[in-house]
């Protein structure tokens, strides 16, 4: 694995367990696709750190558990904020 990769591995690992962040944020923040954060948490972080890959995987099991109660909160604050096709049309 290359310098820069298993770096950023550790970056984002370090990240997502001081911020208790989702997959989407930490991507956002790193600049890179949700799906290379998953790959670099899932794959490479578990060789490099065992430890702290079990961490951040009791991280994303929860940020999965909780995924459809974000998911109503904000389908609810688009509807209450008057975000409808009618509402601009």
């Amino acid at each position: 694995m290359k310098d820069y990769i298993e770096k950023r591995v550790i970056e984002i690992a370090r990240y997502i367990i001081e911020e208790e962040t989702t997959v989407r944020q930490t991507a956002r923040v790193f600049g890179v696709s949700k799906s290379t954060v998953h790959k670099d948490v899932t794959e490479r972080l578990p060789k490099i750190n065992p430890l702290v890959a079990n961490q951040v995987k009791n991280i994303l099991e929860v940020n999965k558990a909780e995924r459809h109660i974000r998911g109503g909160r904000a389908t609810k604050m688009k509807y209450k904020c008057g975000k409808t096709a009618e509402a601009k049309g």
